[in-house]
């Protein structure tokens, strides 16, 4: 009988000791790198898929920079796409309206496409009605990255680097850029971006997810918000901004405490919201110090979802997919308006053009350099 539980002992241990160590493997995170497809002019676009311990997963290709998958938890531990995208390169390549992307070199719209830059006018694409929107014809959504996979403990990310060359779309300087995402084990999804400049220049850049709580099964109109701002940046019918701010309280851009987005949305008697056709507007957030701060909270009720924000930028443009018609499908779903909601860390539209507005001059010497995390979870 000694013998027999000796021997059953031994066996238990090594069955705990073989189960600790298959769950410690089973916890790494990892990254993977596939084939996206090739542009027309013959270039490779490659699709990284990062994986955390808790089996969140973010796919991001080299071209654009684009986020096409995001997977975050609901109430019941279920993991599901969040994101608006294409699971094939082609449809990225026909056309869409910003769906993850690396937006560049100037995020939002710049008024009628010029603006000036030490008594020199520099002219941009019309792209947006009358305006420059972000970046241009082919902005940096458009072009491939230079990647370098990282991979360092518990969190892996991906390095994306580019150089815009002078004159490019119209932006003077060679700009050298560099985006790292980085996914660790608190399902928090960061972006760092830095660049540099040979010329004076303006920079703001920003990444355009389009986000949907729901695991894209309806549109985001029952979502809460939050968000740590007491005044907007007021637009004109061309989503221009008219150089003064204007306080939220009292209007359908109070999101100081959480508030459904198809609360305000369709009052169009408020001139802001039939300017935008809902909300595509940029919001001064509230700051007591520079850093990363949390700007913004949404929720999915249902799901229980949960998706925290956080910047070092000044502004977020909260945008509801207005111009979203239902012409684009992708990932089993129909993007209809209003079916998924960015939250576009950025300085203020149309800065080069209002200098009473935060600068976004980048000069020889000094480094562009800002930060924005995503954070999942549920509740």
């Amino acid at each position: 009988m000694k013998k027999i539980f000796l021997l059953l002992t031994a066996l238990t241990s090594f069955y705990l000791f073989s189960c600790s160590k298959s769950n410690k493997e089973e916890m790494i995170s990892t990254i993977s790198k596939e084939s996206f497809g090739k542009l027309s002019d013959g270039q490779e676009a490659d699709l990284y898929t990062l994986t955390n311990a808790k089996g969140m997963t973010v796919n991001i290709t080299n071209y654009g920079g684009i986020i096409t998958k995001l997977t975050a938890p609901d109430k019941n531990g279920e993991f599901a796409d969040v994101v608006l995208g294409f699971d094939s390169l082609a449809p990225y390549l026909a056309g869409h309206p910003f769906f993850g992307a690396l937006v560049g070199r100037y995020g939002n719209r710049i008024a009628k496409g010029k603006f000036k830059l030490n008594d020199k006018e520099y002219k941009l694409a019309i792209n947006n009605g009358p305006n420059a929107l972000h970046g241009g014809i082919k902005g940096f959504d458009k072009v491939i990255w230079k990647a370098t996979e990282i991979n360092q403990d518990s969190v892996v990310g991906l390095q994306l680097e580019y150089v815009s060359k002078d004159m490019e779309e119209g932006y003077p300087g060679t700009l050298t850029v560099k985006v790292v995402y980085t996914l660790d084990n608190n399902n928090a999804l960061t972006i760092n971006y830095t660049a540099t400049t040979d010329k004076a220049t303006v920079v703001n850049l920003t990444n355009h997810s389009y986000f949907n709580l729901t695991g894209l099964k309806r549109d985001i109109l029952d979502h809460e918000i939050q968000i740590e701002s007491d005044s907007i940046v007021p637009v004109d019918t061309t989503l221009i901004p008219t150089g003064k701010l204007r306080a939220v309280e009292g209007t359908p851009f109070d999101f100081r405490k959480p508030t459904k987005i198809s609360a305000g949305i369709n009052k169009v008697e408020d001139e802001q919201i039939k300017n935008g056709g809902g909300y595509d507007h940029c919001w001064v957030l509230k700051r007591s110090e520079p850093g990363l701060v949390l700007f913004a909270t949404a929720t999915d009720p249902e799901s229980g979802r949960k998706l925290e924000a956080f910047t070092t930028e000044p502004a977020v443009q909260f945008y509801t997919g207005n111009f979203l018609d239902g012409t684009l499908k992708g990932k089993n779903a129909t993007y209809v308006k209003r079916f998924g909601f960015c939250l576009e860390t950025e300085h203020y539209p149309d800065s080069p053009n209002q200098p009473q507005f935060p600068t976004t001059v980048l000069n020889p010497g000094d480094t562009y350099q800002t930060t924005t995390k995503y954070r999942f979870s549920a509740k």
